[in-house]
């Protein structure tokens, strides 16, 4: 357990410890899309952990799939999330601002232009959407062209930017969890047959070009990426090439330079190990459902130099002053997870909160 508390140097970043708050949808946005000054409470309650990967931001209309989630492609969103990294910042925290395109995994009553989503192929995930009227099927997504996946890399670069001008210390890809990324990587929702689809390697292109993109516009030091090998989620199935795939692609993106590489780890230990050896840079290591008294143990093994935690970062806003001092920790009320207000929000108190005035 000790060994989360040493600071270290992260692509040129000081962080004070070595544990990361893991990045978690919560459906708080304004209906354009901007960060409130609640939201920047609700960050800067938690800049005791050495990183912050915010929760999902779409880098284009195309690529919203929620309601009330974050953009950061236009100037008003800009001004929220830089009064979010201002207040971070200000408790000597540092963030990453997560871009996240749904692809697929859109409903068109949730997103600005009122059209299904985009994905590789215009395969339906088989899954349900909350929207403002309840829950309803996801219909099929309109299947991108050559030109209009190149044109999807260029907004995550032109997000990418805006993420940097509204104070981000850098911008993480979310390739994982069944969104656009991996929707590419599953022979399961890709079919395509130029470029983009097939081989192994036109599979992981979208993803490898998407990073370029954004190390080449804001340096790959401020660039990262998180992947989930394995998953099985709303229709991807990624086969039996998956673990090859997933060699291929880390060696590849190994060759970036990027800032770090954040893993949700599902269970293949063998294929975590390999990818281990085969990415020189940081490595965030997150295991979902990961009971406290593991918490430590990937650092002290050597699989990571940090490890991200969501749910116990959410319900406890002091996560890291509560692990030092072994306090009892917040359990977390699921039923606020997603849109509302302070509650269940802002309002988890604190160790000091309990103190006798």
């Amino acid at each position: 357990m000790n060994t989360v508390f040493h600071p270290i140097r992260l692509a040129g970043l000081s962080l004070q410890n070595r544990l990361a708050m893991a990045p978690m949808t919560r459906s708080r946005a304004r209906p354009d899309g901007s960060p409130s000054p609640l939201t920047a409470c609700y960050y800067a309650q938690r800049a005791g952990l050495g990183l912050i990967i915010s929760e999902g931001t779409q880098p284009s209309d195309e690529g919203q799939g929620y309601l009330a989630t974050p953009g950061i492609y236009t100037d008003a969103h800009v001004a929220g999330w830089k009064q979010v990294t201002d207040a971070v910042h200000a408790q000597g925290g540092r963030i990453f601002i997560q871009l996240m395109h749904a692809g697929r995994m859109s409903h068109p009553d949730n997103t600005p232009r009122r059209e299904p989503g985009v994905a590789p192929s215009a395969i339906a995930p088989g899954a349900g959407m909350f929207t403002a009227t309840g829950m309803q099927p996801i219909p099929s997504p309109r299947a991108l062209s050559t030109e209009q996946v190149r044109q999807t890399v260029q907004d995550f670069r032109h997000a990418a930017r805006r993420a940097i001008e509204a104070g981000a210390d850098g911008v993480e890809i979310h390739g994982a969890n069944a969104y656009l990324v991996q929707q590419f990587l599953a022979p399961s929702a890709n079919t395509r047959d130029d470029e983009y689809g097939g081989s192994i390697a036109n599979r992981a292109r979208f993803a490898i070009e998407v990073a370029t993109a954004i190390a080449e516009e804001i340096g790959p030091d401020k660039t990262a990426i998180r992947l989930s090998p394995g998953l099985s989620l709303w229709g991807i199935d990624e086969g039996e090439q998956g673990p090859e795939l997933y060699r291929y692609l880390v060696a590849e993106l190994n060759k970036l330079g990027l800032a770090y590489l954040h893993i949700m780890h599902l269970g293949d230990e063998a294929l975590l190990a390999e990818l281990r050896s085969l990415w020189q840079g940081a490595l965030i290591l997150n295991r979902p459902g990961r009971p406290r008294e593991q918490i430590g143990a990937d650092i002290a093994a050597g699989l990571a130099e940090l490890e991200s935690y969501g749910a116990m970062v959410l319900a406890n806003p002091d996560f890291v002053e509560r692990l030092k001092l072994n306090a009892p920790l917040n359990e977390a009320d699921k039923n606020s997870f997603y849109g509302g207000n302070e509650q269940g929000y802002t309002d988890y108190p604190t160790l000091r909160d309990a103190q006798p005035a």
